[in-house]
């Protein structure tokens, strides 16, 4: 089975990574700083999606609002927190490990474009042990953020050109894919934030084992 592209690029939170645990501790450790109650778990992977910014801004609407809030600085205690706990519960999702060395051995490069600050992504892969797999890492803070296409087109030229793929969960991954001209594939188990048949993908998959079939047929 010939995978038609040289790179495929992925989204980091809930696309490759469950991180949602790590990031619902650091979510709550900022609302506790200011008094607020905590979101429960299941509650938190739909908070997810667009940065920490929009994360914790849908954490405080439903916890009383954001007025009278120092909201960058209840930002930066939400990102501290977090960055110092990055990797206490998050993994690859079911597959991750298998998909990553399918995609080596057919040549592919593989590839990161994430919302999440550009630090924090290289801290978060380093203490996995995962950041040899990629030929680039672009974070938050280095080019303007998905859905804008400009990470996605610097993703190819970092990684020497080619035909191009993305992998990502939300609107702000297809929406990225779709600006940059790139096929895009997403995934059903991570933090969606539209109906699957809204995301605006080319191929939905389930698992990672489907997804170089998924390339394969795009």
């Amino acid at each position: 089975m010939t995978i038609p592209f040289d790179i495929v690029g992925f989204d980091l939170d809930g696309t490759l990574l469950d991180t949602s645990r790590d990031l619902g501790v650091a979510l709550n450790h900022a609302l506790t700083t200011i008094g607020r109650p905590e979101v429960p778990y299941d509650q938190v992977r739909n908070l997810i999606g667009g940065g920490s910014g929009l994360m914790l801004r849908r954490a405080l609407a439903l916890t009383g609002g954001d007025e009278g809030i120092d909201f960058e600085a209840l930002r930066q205690v939400l990102v501290r927190f977090y960055g110092e706990n990055i990797a206490h519960h998050t993994a690859l999702f079911p597959g991750g490990e298998a998909m990553l060395d399918d995609l080596a051995a057919a040549g592919v490069k593989v590839a990161v474009v994430t919302n999440k600050p550009h630090a924090l992504a290289i801290r978060l892969f380093d203490e996995l042990g995962l950041s040899p797999r990629f030929a680039s890492v672009i974070g938050g803070g280095t080019f303007p953020l998905k859905p804008e296409p400009d990470a996605l087109h610097a993703m190819v030229e970092q990684c020497g050109g080619g035909r191009a793929a993305f992998v990502g969960d939300t609107t702000f991954d297809t929406g990225a894919a779709r600006a940059a001209g790139m096929p895009c594939v997403a995934v059903s188990f991570g933090f969606v934030d539209a109906p699957l048949d809204e995301l605006g993908a080319d191929a939905v998959i389930d698992h990672f084992d489907q997804l170089v079939p998924a390339l394969c047929s795009l």
